[in-house]
C-alpha cells in the first residue's frame, strides 16, 4: 500500500478509538442525585472491582466549595460497604494548584472516578487549562468505571446542562417555560457526547428545563434521572438502577419557533424503571 495513503489511514482509524463514546472499554455510573442506597454504592463497588485488594479509586469533589467535606462523605458511603479508607485519593486542584504528572497518572491508575455534587460549572473552570478532562477520558476509554452524582451526572454530557436561564438572570429552579434558546448549556466532560443529562429530575420537577433543551436539538438524547435512581452505561445500552424513574426524551424531528415558544412534533418519550434497558442512539 502506497506509504502516505496508509499513514493516513492509520491515523483516521486512531481518532475513531479515541474520540470520547467510541470504542471504550468503561462504564459510566450516572447517579441523579440525592441519597444512594446501600445496594447502588454495593453497585459500584462490584463493577468497578473495588473490593479487590489492589484496586484504586480517585475522588474529584471539585464541583463542592467545600471540596474536603464533600469528599469525606463520598468516600464514607463506600467505606460503611466495607472498603478501606486507604483505597481512596482526593484530587483538589484549581488554577493556582493544578494537577502535577502524578495525579493525572493517579486518574489513570484508577479503578474508580467519582465525581461528587455541587456545581458542574465550579468543576469545569477548576480544570479549565489543564490535562484533567482528556485524562478521564483516558480511563473512561481503557476501562475505568466513572460514577457521578448530581453535578457529577450533569458533566457525563458533552453538551453540560447548566441549570442557567438566559431570559432570567436569578436561578429560581422553576422551569415554567419551554422558549426557544433559553437555556444555557457549556462544554462538559464529553463522555456522553450523544445525550444530555439532567439531574434531581422527577423530585425537582424539571421537565420544562429539558424537553427545551431537547426540542432544540433534534438528534441528541434528553436523559432525566431521578434521586436516588442511576443508569450504568455500558457501550450503546443503558439499564436504570435504583428506587425512582429515569426519563428518555428524543427529538428525531426539527422544532419551530413562535413568539419565542418552541414546537415540535412526534417526540418520542419513555419512563423507565429499575431494570429496564434503553438504547442511547439518538
Amino acid at each position: 500500500m502506497n506509504r502516505p495513503l496508509y499513514s493516513f489511514l492509520f491515523f483516521c482509524a486512531s481518532l475513531f478509538f479515541i474520540l470520547p463514546g467510541y470504542s471504550q472499554k468503561g462504564t459510566l455510573f450516572i447517579i441523579g442525585g440525592g441519597s444512594r442506597p446501600p445496594a447502588m454504592v454495593q453497585e459500584m463497588i462490584n463493577l468497578s472491582r473495588l473490593n479487590t485488594t489492589t484496586a484504586k479509586a480517585v475522588i474529584l469533589p471539585l464541583s463542592s466549595s467545600q471540596p474536603d467535606t464533600s469528599a469525606y462523605y463520598a468516600i464514607r458511603q463506600f467505606t460503611r460497604e466495607g472498603i478501606p479508607e486507604s483505597a481512596f485519593m482526593t484530587l483538589i486542584i484549581s488554577a493556582e494548584y493544578p494537577p502535577t504528572q502524578d495525579d493525572l497518572q493517579a486518574i489513570l491508575d484508577a479503578d474508580l472516578i467519582y465525581l461528587p455534587g455541587g456545581d458542574q460549572r465550579r468543576f469545569m473552570r477548576a480544570i479549565e487549562g489543564t490535562a484533567i478532562k482528556a485524562t478521564i477520558q483516558q480511563a473512561y476509554q481503557e476501562g475505568a468505571l466513572i460514577a457521578g452524582t448530581s453535578a457529577g451526572a450533569a458533566l457525563m454530557s458533552e453538551k453540560m446542562m447548566t441549570g442557567d436561564e438566559r431570559n432570567r438572570a436569578e436561578y429560581t429552579g422553576e422551569f415554567r417555560t419551554i422558549e426557544a434558546d433559553n437555556m444555557i448549556i457549556n462544554p462538559g466532560l464529553a463522555l456522553l457526547p450523544q445525550a444530555i443529562i439532567d439531574q434531581h429530575f422527577v423530585w425537582r420537577m424539571r421537565f420544562n428545563r429539558l424537553l427545551s433543551v431537547i426540542a432544540e436539538r433534534p438528534g441528541m438524547l434528553g436523559i432525566g434521572i431521578d434521586e436516588s435512581t442511576a443508569i450504568i452505561v455500558e457501550g450503546q445500552q443503558a439499564r436504570v438502577t435504583g428506587v425512582g424513574q429515569v426519563l428518555v426524551l428524543r427529538n428525531r424531528n426539527g422544532y419551530r419557533i413562535e413568539d419565542g415558544l418552541l414546537g415540535a412534533r412526534n417526540l418520542q418519550l419513555d419512563l423507565l424503571l429499575a431494570g429496564d434497558t434503553f438504547s442511547l442512539t439518538p
